[in-house]
């Protein structure tokens, strides 16, 4: 049972990208950044030309970077909170082209899927 955001929990969240179905032109690049009591972990997921891929550290050139605390990232991982309702409150900060981001909601939902099986097998 791989830890949240240890490189295992990253590994596996690619094994179950790699069947992602996406729109080829799709181009979109989302970085994560958690802030921990350690430090921080950085992994970014890549959508382009119909692959995905999720990579540990900082992508060269994100669309999108979500940025927040351990603790919310847990509780958005294990569905106990919403990104949106932690944007809302503060507890999640939203940098980049926003617009792309929206657009691209139906890859993103489906992403989610797939992501589920590797969440409901994580520790945090």
């Amino acid at each position: 049972m791989p830890e949240f955001l240890s490189d295992e929990w990253i590994a596996a969240l690619d094994r179950a990208a790699q069947h992602a179905q996406v729109d080829p032109s799709l181009s979109l690049v989302v970085q994560q950044v958690v802030n921990g009591p350690d430090g921080a972990v950085t992994y970014h997921v890549s959508f382009d030309g119909g692959r995905v891929q999720v990579r540990p550290g900082p992508a060269p050139e994100p669309t999108v970077t979500f940025t927040l605390d351990r603790a919310t990232a847990e509780a958005i991982a294990t569905g106990e909170e919403s990104a949106q309702s932690a944007f809302m409150a503060g507890r999640l900060r939203l940098g980049g082209d926003v617009t792309v981001l929206l657009d691209a909601h139906e890859a993103l939902e489906r992403l989610a899927g797939l992501f589920a099986e590797v969440r409901a097998g994580t520790s945090t």
